[in-house]
C-alpha cells in the first residue's frame, strides 16, 4: 500500500513536469524545428540515462536478439510514432481538438487493458475517467457554448487519434513486458531507438542554419525537457505502469491541464477564472475516484 501511495505522489510530480514541458515548448519551438527539437530532447535524455545506469548498475544491459523486437516496438510505436503523428496532427487541427482527443487516452488505454491484459474495471473507475474527461473538456473549451459548437473533425484529428492510440498501445505493451526489464532499461532503449529514427527527419530540417538565431533560454528549455519530463517523467511512468497498471497510470495525464494552468499563472502571468477552478476540481475528483480502491 505504501508503495502505491509513493507511486501516486510521484505520478502527480510527473504531471507537473509534463505541464512544465508545455511552457518549455513555448520558449523553444518558435526557434527550433519540431523534429530537431524532439531529437535534441531525446538524444540528451538518452545520454543522461546512460550515465545514470553506469553509475547505478556499473554496466548497461546488453540486449540479445529476443530483446530487439521489444525495444524497437516501444521506441518506434511509443516514442517515435507518437511524436510523428502528434506533430503532424498539429498542422491540420486546433489546439482545442488535439487536447480533447489527447484527454481520451485513459479511456482508450482502459479498453486495451480489458482486451489484452484481462483487467477488470468497476463502475467507480469508469465514472472517474468520464468525470476527469469532462473536466478536461470544459477546461480546454472554457465551458463556452460557442467554442463547443464550433468544434469540428478534420484530418488532423484523425492523426491525433492515431497518436493517442499508439501511446495507449505503448503503455499496455510496456506492462506486458515489464517483468523482463527494469524501468530504466526499457526507457533507455526506447529513447535510443527514437533518437536513431529521428535522424533522417533532422537532416531534412537542416537545423544548422537556425543555430545563430536560437536564444539561450531555448537551450535551457531543451535541458529541462530532457531531464524532467523525459528522464524523470518517463521513468516514473514506467514504474507506475509496473506497479498500478497502464489504465490507472494513464488517468494522471488529465492532471496536466491543471498544472499547466497553475504554471501559466505563475510563469506567464495568465489569469484564473471561476470556471477554471470548477473544472480543475472535476479533473482532480475524477483522478482520485479512479485511483481509490
Amino acid at each position: 500500500m505504501k508503495d502505491s501511495i509513493k507511486i501516486y505522489l510521484l505520478m502527480i510530480l510527473t504531471t507537473i513536469f509534463w505541464a512544465g514541458a508545455f511552457i518549455a515548448a513555448k520558449l523553444s519551438s518558435p526557434y527550433i524545428p519540431v523534429f530537431t527539437l524532439t531529437f535534441l530532447r531525446f538524444s540528451l535524455a538518452t545520454i543522461i540515462l546512460y550515465f545514470i545506469i553506469k553509475i547505478k548498475d556499473k554496466k548497461v544491459y546488453k540486449p540479445t536478439k529476443k530483446d530487439i523486437p521489444a525495444f524497437l516496438f516501444t521506441g518506434i510505436i511509443g516514442m517515435f510514432g507518437y511524436h510523428i503523428f502528434f506533430f503532424s496532427s498539429v498542422k491540420y487541427t486546433t489546439a482545442i481538438n488535439s487536447s480533447i482527443i489527447g484527454a481520451s487516452n485513459p479511456i482508450i488505454t482502459t479498453i486495451l487493458c480489458v482486451i489484452f491484459l484481462k483487467e477488470k474495471v468497476n463502475y467507480k473507475r469508469i465514472f472517474g475517467i468520464i468525470l476527469s474527461f469532462i473536466g478536461v473538456f470544459l477546461t480546454i473549451t472554457n465551458a463556452k457554448i460557442e467554442t463547443i459548437k464550433n468544434i469540428s473533425l478534420n484530418k488532423g484529428d484523425i492523426l491525433m487519434l492515431v497518436a493517442v492510440l499508439l501511446w495507449s498501445i505503448y503503455m499496455v505493451y510496456s506492462k506486458k513486458i515489464s517483468k523482463n526489464y527494469t524501468p530504466i532499461t526499457l526507457i533507455f532503449y526506447s529513447f535510443l531507438v527514437c533518437t536513431l529514427f529521428l535522424i533522417p527527419f533532422v537532416l531534412y530540417e537542416t537545423p544548422l542554419k537556425y543555430v545563430s538565431t536560437i536564444p539561450y533560454y531555448s537551450y535551457i528549455a531543451i535541458i529541462y525537457m530532457s531531464i524532467f519530463p523525459s528522464v524523470i517523467g518517463y521513468l516514473i511512468q514506467q514504474m507506475s505502469i509496473k506497479e498500478i497498471g497502464p489504465g490507472k497510470t494513464s488517468v494522471f495525464n488529465n492532471l496536466v491541464p491543471v498544472f499547466s494552468i497553475i504554471l501559466s499563472i505563475l510563469i506567464l502571468g495568465e489569469t484564473i477564472t471561476v470556471i477554471k477552478l470548477f473544472t480543475t476540481a472535476l479533473i482532480i475528483s475524477g483522478v482520485y475516484i479512479c485511483q481509490k480502491n
